[in-house]
């Protein structure tokens, strides 16, 4: 994703803004600061731009969405749904939270399908994780209306889709907090980073302890006078990586402008494809635009198509056999291998996850390639690229 490829002075500035006052540290030193607090700043613009009353930026996403886990009540031993199609770090933290990931199927959305969440309810389920993957929405108001039915807590991961929305409403915002990433490969980047967004004021006030060793930030300049009303950990960000991500986020809407444009172009000349069909977007004017999914006839093409790709230069992820976003390969998680015991471990009724099969995920996955969308190309790298593509496609 395309935040990396538009660095320019507007970075530059915030940047110096911060190494000009010598405090790095995102809290106190008020008196030397000049009156930057980038990372303040931060905050409200991401809460502006979602519609949200609160945010929090933490210093990655996985950070974000420990944090967020913690903060919505969810610990030890509770049962959390999730898709097989996602990044590691959705399982990763929910077992560092001593939570349990629960696999459900998918749907042409590539994102979780409503339809299938009962399957795997049990009376241990506490929330559902749908993943916005690739850009683009889930079925999020059908999702939402199980949840509510359910009892169960929403909690959006929405790391990779900025700027996303489904009619009108920020991708993010259908829950009880939603969680983004900042890093180096996201739509707009912090280098390192990741933020969470709520219109809950106890879960903000939570996110913003947890992250901080449990300070209740309310000492004033003497972080020593703070309380400490919970345990915490050490997820903050720095002034650094907040200055950077700062100057990224007054463009997203030039960038996802150029996405949009530029995925419509390719999109638009692949329409005529006897092959292609698309993936499905519940609402196409909210896609963020990073990537364009399509689906072939079968496994053994898409793969054939893919290869093709590569070798005109058009390299798309063919998730199927990726190692970090398909369940298939996360061999870690099958064995539950740790650098030491893990703590869902001593869980009873664990799901079998080396044996786990989810046919209707595998069926779309088998059929699935992602072409990135890139900011950087002109009209004429378009065109050599639709060439390149049709080219792909030859048998």
């Amino acid at each position: 994703m395309p935040g990396f490829e538009i660095f320019g002075d507007e970075e530059r500035k915030e940047v110096t803004d911060v190494l000009d006052t010598g405090v790095l540290f995102r809290y106190g030193f008020e008196g030397t600061r000049n009156g930057h607090f980038k990372a303040l700043e931060f905050e409200k613009k991401l809460g502006d731009i979602t519609g949200s009353a609160f945010s929090h930026l933490c210093s990655s996403g996985t950070a974000a969405l420990c944090t967020a886990l913690t903060a919505c009540g969810i610990g030890a031993g509770d049962e959390v749904i999730i898709p097989p199609f996602t990044f590691v770090a959705t399982f990763e933290a929910l077992i560092s939270v001593g939570a349990i990931p629960v696999f459900a199927e998918i749907d042409e959305t590539l994102c979780l399908n409503p339809d299938r969440l009962e399957a795997v309810l049990t009376p241990r389920t506490k929330a559902v994780i749908p993943v916005h993957m690739c850009g683009a929405m889930a079925r999020i108001d059908e999702i939402k209306t199980f949840c509510d039915q359910k009892g169960l807590i929403l909690l959006e991961d929405a790391c990779q889709s900025l700027g996303g929305s489904f009619q009108g409403k920020a991708l993010g915002t259908f829950g009880l907090a939603g969680c983004f990433s900042f890093d180096s490969v996201k739509t707009i980047t912090c280098g390192e980073g990741g933020g969470i967004i709520t219109d809950s004021r106890k879960v903000y006030d939570l996110c913003d302890q947890f992250s901080d060793h449990g300070h209740d930030h309310l000492g004033g300049p003497d972080r020593g006078a703070d309380g400490h009303p919970i345990m915490g950990t050490n997820y903050r960000i720095s002034e650094l990586n907040a200055a950077v991500g700062l100057a990224q986020l007054k463009k997203l809407d030039r960038i996802l402008d150029i996405q949009r444009k530029n995925k419509n172009a390719i999109k638009d000349a692949m329409t005529d494809l006897p092959e292609v069909t698309f993936r499905y977007l519940p609402d196409p004017f909210g896609d963020s635009a990073t990537f364009l999914s399509f689906f072939l006839p079968t496994k053994n093409r898409a793969r054939q198509v893919a290869a093709g790709l590569a070798k005109n230069g058009v390299p798309s992820p063919y998730w199927y056999d990726n190692n970090w976003h398909y369940y298939k390969r996360w061999n870690h998680l099958k064995g539950l291998t740790g650098a030491a015991p893990l703590a869902i471990e001593l869980a009873g009724n664990l799901p079998d996850y080396k044996n786990m099969k989810l046919e209707e995920s595998d069926a779309i996955m088998k059929r699935t390639i992602s072409m990135q969308i890139m900011l950087s190309w002109s009209e004429e790298d378009i065109d050599q690229r639709i060439q390149a593509i049709t080219r792909s496609f030859k048998k």
